[in-house]
């Protein structure tokens, strides 16, 4: 880069953050480029400062001092400094608390929001990754919570691109931690959305995960379990979850089904029995985990006729209980299934009790050996 009159500035310009290395040079000339009155070479730089923060936690910091100028092009008529501005911000603030911390306080908030509306779908998608990221720092979460975001953030589930979708329901995710959000997302009615993301990703995804997760946060509450029952395929979408989503995302999901049942069993056990939980619920209190086997357990005692022991003669055990539920079972293929499911539950905790008695074997028999040859000396 030739900046002409290069050798006018100094360190003090732009901070302590500066590298004294032999990229130093670079660093000052993209500093001084984005401070530019040419609105192309500020382009320039930012699209610079974004490839080199990229993978960069180094150059995170010594760009630090680009927040301002990086803020100010938000604000620009121009399309590409915009876009140049807004990921030169977004790569700066991926793990970086204080870079964060510095993009909300220097006014980044108001036009990424704006964003969020825009008819460019790119910009909106730039602005929704953006949020998602400053979203995940437990100091902005306060601030970004009072900026009316949440109910933009639920537009762009409705109505973004794919993977627009996705990050708003992560950002939502972020900001569902924060003290009363959850009721300010409940207002915005965003079940059907999320649900309706929950059907088409993967199931071992981040992004259903983040659904699953925040659907146990809203069914907490009449209003979401009176949302995930009324919309179709709500509960069945939750289910499904159990059966092939990652460790943690069916952890969430026998939360979100458990909470309901335990909140009004009359009301939810008819309603989470005909999706078929059943065979989800027998692997996972072999497979899931531990905090999993407890809830799954504990949702198969409620879901059937009785939540307690009939009596002495019949032990309140898993393969009673669930025998108890197969009674109730209507239709061939999940009656099949579930019998199907509770025989290999039953094998595969016979394996698992094997394996660890062999294991209790293979410690004991070293100190077994050696006090035996204690007592031969």
């Amino acid at each position: 880069m030739d900046l002409g009159a290069s050798d006018s500035y100094t360190t003090a310009d732009f901070g302590d953050n500066i590298p004294q290395t032999a990229s130093s040079s670079s660093v000052y000339e993209i500093l001084l480029l984005i401070q530019s009155d040419d609105l192309t070479l500020k382009v320039q730089a930012a699209r610079e400062i974004r490839r080199l923060t990229k993978s960069s936690k180094h150059y995170r910091r010594y760009f630090s001092n680009a927040v301002k100028s990086l803020v100010h092009m938000l604000h620009s008529n121009s399309f590409e400094s915009k876009e140049a501005a807004l990921l030169a911000l977004l790569n700066l603030a991926v793990k970086d608390e204080r870079n964060k911390i510095s993009i909300i306080n220097a006014g980044a908030l108001e036009p990424i929001i704006c964003f969020l509306q825009s008819e460019n779908s790119t910009l909106q998608d730039h602005a929704t990754a953006s949020l998602l990221t400053l979203s995940a720092s437990s100091v902005t979460k306060p601030i970004i919570s009072a900026s009316c975001v949440i109910p933009r953030l639920v537009d762009v589930l409705r109505q973004g691109s794919s993977q627009a979708k996705v990050d708003a329901v992560m950002a939502l995710y972020n900001l569902a931690t924060y003290q009363g959000n959850l009721n300010l997302i409940l207002q915005t009615e965003p079940i059907h959305f999320i649900v309706d993301l929950l059907k088409s990703c993967k199931k071992s995804s981040k992004a259903a995960e983040k659904c699953t997760a925040l659907i146990e946060s809203l069914v907490c509450y009449e209003e979401g379990r009176t949302a995930v029952t009324s919309e179709g395929g709500g509960v069945l979408a939750v289910v499904e979850v159990l059966e092939s989503g990652s460790l943690q995302t069916r952890e969430h999901a026998v939360g979100a089904l458990l909470t309901m049942c335990q909140s009004d069993r009359c009301k939810y056990r008819e309603t989470i029995l005909k999706e078929g939980v059943i065979p989800g619920l027998l692997e996972l209190t072999v497979q899931g985990t531990s905090k999993s086997q407890t809830k799954a357990q504990t949702l198969l005692r409620l879901l059937r006729d009785t939540p307690y022991p009939n009596s002495e003669l019949e032990p309140d055990t898993l393969e009673n209980i669930v025998s108890n539920i197969i009674c109730q079972i209507d239709g061939e293929e999940q009656l099949g299934k579930t019998k199907e499911m509770l025989a290999e539950m039953v094998q595969i905790s016979m394996e698992q009790s094997l394996r660890h008695l062999q294991q209790r074997a293979l410690v004991c028999t070293p100190a077994d050996l050696s006090i035996s040859s204690f007592k031969e000396s």
